[in-house]
């Protein structure tokens, strides 16, 4: 790992950056810096240079190249001591839901910060125990999980197991040795329509995740895992659905989970011990969004948890959620260079050296960026420009409708704040465009974390003649 000390160019006067959370627009920020989108650490510099965790993106964009993703490193703890203080230990788990990004720095700023961890993959689950993080800390689920998913979380011993469908529960406990027991939950589709887009949307019965609450598939299935003496079921599941802004789906929610519990008591006389409600908190991606109250999501559904049981006679769960977004999105710049500016009809197309490879957020769930000039002062009037990526698509498009200064040109650096999550995660090799680096900055220092993919490590993959 690569260690290299960038000169810090904070504004003059400027306080130290404030504590943020992440379901709160962040205390007073310069306004060149517009709060509630970037790291609380963001400050402006000589030239129209912006600084994150100390470290000038102008300065690491021409140390490291471009297309680039910044990760502060302070913004990511910040947001996990936010939670931790949220959901305390004693009643609940925080779970970090590694498909928003993963590397093994990140999974040991999660495990430093006291998370557990959420994997969808054996190449996930490798990844996380390779760098150190204990298994027993570790949740793995998806609605296809391969054999050798499951395999191998039976073989390092993960805490939790999510059984997802049927056919998974014989395959699973066929895993399993003699004398052993695997931990499992049960993925409940709760019936609640939540969502950021139609596409993220994971709590109704017509879409691919989970066992219906509705047609009895979720108690079949319970009634399965009962059965089979080296599986033990220890609570339900429950996902919702992604970038979502509001506390109340996840109360709907936690109330029909309790109502499943208490049916379980019933027939199975047993209370089982935990309630996982999942994820998909919502954060602002432009001005004027909105992102989740995680303090009054915390409250609002350990009121409903604890009200519901009580009425039902039931002890209260532990009570398990899954961040990903939330906590490694906003902490996340990518810088890109601008290629080409061209005027077609009636529209300005900014075009960058990166796209829909490294982000292909917009082209999937038509997602905006807010885009700003970084590296050069411009004295010129803003103008409506659509900033688009390389790639030989017409859907490869980071932001449209944005305004930037109306002499943005070729060699320019354009900065894209909220940049964390679900862009080099999803990343692809289209057009053979090698993915971004990453690098992490914290008190005025940038560390490479994950190295540049050059056409030779693609080409080392084609074994063909």
């Amino acid at each position: 790992m690569t260690t290299t000390p960038v000169v810090r160019t904070p504004a003059p006067g400027v306080a130290p950056a404030p504590h943020v959370t992440p379901d709160v627009t962040p205390g007073t920020a310069p306004s060149e810096v517009p709060t509630g989108l970037w790291p609380a650490s963001a400050r402006p510099g000589p030239d129209g240079d912006v600084a994150v965790g100390g470290v000038s993106l102008t300065e690491a964009a021409d140390r490291f190249g471009t297309p680039l993703y910044v990760l502060d490193e302070g913004e990511v703890r910040r947001r996990c001591r936010t939670y931790r203080a949220a959901f305390p230990p004693d009643k609940a788990d925080v779970v970090y839901a590694a498909k928003a990004f993963l590397c093994r720095t990140v999974v040991r700023w999660v495990r430093e910060e006291g998370l557990g961890l959420d994997v969808c993959s054996a190449g996930e689950l490798l990844l996380a125990v390779g760098a150190g993080f204990p298994a027993e800390r570790i949740v793995l689920h998806g609605n296809a999980k391969s054999p050798e998913d499951l395999r191998t979380a039976v073989r390092l011993g993960v805490g939790r197991i999510v059984v997802d469908s049927t056919s998974e529960i014989t395959r699973l406990a066929a895993l399993v040795l003699r004398g052993n027991r695997q931990p499992v939950m049960i993925r409940v589709v709760p019936g609640i329509s939540a969502g950021g887009h139609a596409a993220v949307r994971t709590g109704t019965d017509d879409q691919k995740f989970g066992l219906s609450l509705t047609d009895g598939s979720a108690q079949h299935a319970i009634d399965r895992v009962l059965g089979q003496p080296r599986l033990e079921l220890v609570g339900l599941h429950c996902h919702i659905g992604s970038q979502i802004t509001a506390v109340k789906p996840y109360v709907a929610a936690v109330r029909r989970m309790v109502g499943l519990l208490a049916r379980v008591r019933e027939q199975h006389g047993i209370a089982l011990p935990q309630l996982d409600i999942g994820g998909g908190h919502g954060i602002a991606y432009r001005p004027g969004e909105r992102a989740l109250d995680v303090p009054a999501l915390a409250a609002r559904v350990r009121a409903e948890l604890v009200d519901g049981c009580t009425r039902a006679g039931l002890p209260v769960p532990r009570l398990t959620v899954e961040p990903g977004r939330a906590l490694i999105g906003p902490a996340g710049v990518a810088v890109y260079r601008v290629l080409a500016v061209k005027r077609t009809g009636t529209t300005t197309f900014v075009a960058v050296d990166g796209g829909m490879s490294d982000n292909p957020r917009p082209a999937l769930y038509g997602v905006r960026y807010a885009p700003r000039l970084v590296g050069r002062s411009s004295a010129s009037p803003d103008r409506v420009v659509t900033v688009v990526g390389r790639h030989c698509e017409a859907g490869d498009v980071l932001a449209d409708g944005v305004e930037l200064p109306g002499d943005v040109r070729p060699g320019d650096l354009l900065a894209v704040p909220a940049a964390g999550a679900y862009h080099l995660s999803m990343a692809s090799g289209y057009n053979l465009v090698g993915r971004p680096p990453v690098v992490s900055v914290d008190e005025g220092t940038a560390r490479l974390l994950v190295r540049r993919e050059s056409l030779d490590d693609m080409q080392r993959r084609d074994v063909g003649v």
